[in-house]
């Protein structure tokens, strides 16, 4: 299809309403329609495997599915049917359900570097409570947090620290500091300058690019040495990269991780999981001090833990990290083939693990651009194919995989022609799509 000649009226008219009544015309950021081309945002009807409808009736090969949430794909049948199994039978009472053991039970079995788990909804409801309980068992003010890593949490220790800091008071940002990621020296120095005063080391403990060797392991040491806790967020490693996650790995353990996106397969369930001794500090079976750990009132909800069950059983019965990394790998090795016979290979990167992949879009100097990143969604979403990034979900087949790089080929030919112009205007028809955190609209 001619980009041309895609256009998505209904789209555009209920985007229209979208931002009438929601602010930023989406619940998530990162969903908002500036991170597409102008007028070539998709609304969503529907979902099957790997694979989405839009109001428009255009089909599309989904990647980075629910902000890497639906990692099986969209209505598993085993998810659905646990899911299923539970919502005639109430979802919330008044004490624990018997799930509520079940699901712990299936959680520390998957990832037995930890000893005891609680579960929430929101990737940031875990962050947080990972942040506070650190603050409480070290009497310490301070959170250092990766600066190399995009995102841990929509509250206020985190957020003040973006271009979007807007409502945050300089008091609170002034005690989250930043450490770069694979640097121990780094790390060392700033934990000698705030001597005392750094409850955790938060982060992702891999990215897109591996950990250096013996990094995570340097980290428990000074972590260790220097009487903090060591945070690691699992919110994206969390199964992709083992089913015990990155810790599981690398084998090293921190003293608190954090999961969700993958667990629960599009359905809201996050995780904290950890040390005993620490976890416990949240609980009725201790003489010191209460922490406020967790308390919401939907973090146990029936169909939810079963989602999250379903999910834990799948991956490790069906070997679904070890497919995830294999339709990756035919990916970035076709996306590389196609972009290098293009001419382009220098200028369309993909990076990351073969789970977790994303693309860079370069200009001319090599640069990261917008205008490029726009032009290349453009012609992908006409090709149908929607992908904000290039992770995969274990829905994909090998036709799925190769019609996009099919795609990915006639996006790149007019790549070329932008790069030999000097100018990727012309191929925009619109303003550039923009980045997620920046300080004005």
């Amino acid at each position: 299809m001619d980009t041309e000649e895609f256009l998505l009226p209904r789209s555009r008219t209920a985007n229209e309403r979208l931002h009438a009544l929601i602010p930023g015309g989406a619940h998530t950021y990162a969903k908002g329609d500036d991170q597409y081309p102008e007028h070539l945002a998709p609304v969503i009807s529907h979902g099957r495997g790997a694979h989405v409808w839009d109001i428009d009736g255009n089909r599309y090969i989904e990647y980075g599915s629910g902000l890497r949430s639906v990692s099986l794909g969209h209505a598993h049948p085993r998810v659905v049917e646990a899911v299923r199994r539970e919502i005639d039978r109430g979802s919330n009472f008044v004490r624990p359900s018997i799930l509520e053991v079940e699901a712990a039970e299936r959680f520390l079995a998957t990832v037995p570097t930890a000893e005891m788990v609680k579960f929430a909804k929101n990737g940031s409801d875990v962050t947080t409570a990972a942040v506070r309980l650190a603050r409480a068992v070290t009497g310490r003010p301070r959170v250092a947090i990766c600066g190399d890593h995009p995102f841990f949490s929509v509250d206020d220790w985190f957020i003040g620290t973006t271009p979007m800091s807007a409502g945050i008071p300089v008091t609170t940002n002034e005690l989250t500091v930043s450490f770069p990621y694979g640097d121990l020296a780094a790390t060392e120095e700033l934990l000698t300058r705030h001597q005392g005063e750094v409850a955790c080391l938060i982060l992702e403990p891999a990215g897109h690019t591996e950990p250096p060797p013996g990094y995570l392991a340097g980290l428990r040491e000074l972590a260790d040495r220097h009487g903090c806790v060591l945070v690691f967020d699992e919110m994206i490693t969390g199964l992709r990269w083992s089913e015990a996650g990155a810790q599981g790995l690398y084998g090293v353990v921190p003293d608190l991780s954090t999961f969700g996106k993958a667990l629960g397969n599009g359905f809201a369930v996050s995780a904290l999981a950890g040390r005993r001794e620490l976890m416990e500090r949240g609980g009725l079976r201790h003489s010191d001090d209460r922490v406020f750990l967790l308390s919401t009132t939907h973090g146990a909800e029936t169909h939810s833990l079963a989602a999250a069950m379903a999910v834990l059983a799948t991956y490790v019965e069906e070997g679904i990290t070890a497919r995830l990394h294999a339709l990756g790998e035919r990916l970035a090795a076709g996306v590389r083939e196609v972009a290098a016979g293009m001419g382009v290979g220098d200028h369309v990167v993909v990076r990351g693990r073969a789970s977790n992949l994303v693309f860079g879009t370069l200009d001319e100097n090599l640069r990261p651009s917008q205008e490029y990143r726009t032009l290349f969604l453009r012609r992908l979403l006409a090709g149908g194919v929607l992908a904000p990034s290039f992770v995969v979900s274990s829905a994909l087949d090998e036709a799925d995989v190769d019609r996009t790089v099919d795609v990915v080929a006639e996006a790149c030919a007019v790549y070329r022609k932008a790069l030999d112009a000097g100018d990727p205007g012309p191929w925009l028809a619109g303003r550039p799509v923009k980045p997620v955190f920046r300080r004005l609209a």
